[in-house]
């Protein structure tokens, strides 16, 4: 995977995890919701399954506390 696709995927796993927690979500639910998002986006961009994507998603070690990092 090229760093552009690495970097929007983030992009879109912290922006979703962020919206969560904002709306009262706890850390576990965010960060679900947060991988949900970023597999939806490299399963349209890879025309890849859903479930592939997931799989994909999950090897890329993202969780909530990224946004500390910012």
């Amino acid at each position: 995977m090229d760093s552009s696709t690495q970097h929007m995927l983030e992009d879109s796993y912290m922006e979703t995890v962020e919206e969560a927690l904002g709306a009262g979500h706890n850390e576990d639910t965010a960060h679900t919701e947060g991988v949900t998002a970023a597999a939806m986006v490299l399963a349209a961009m890879e025309g890849m399954e859903d479930a592939m994507a997931r799989a994909e998603v999950d090897t890329m070690s993202f969780h909530p506390g990224m946004l500390d990092d910012t």
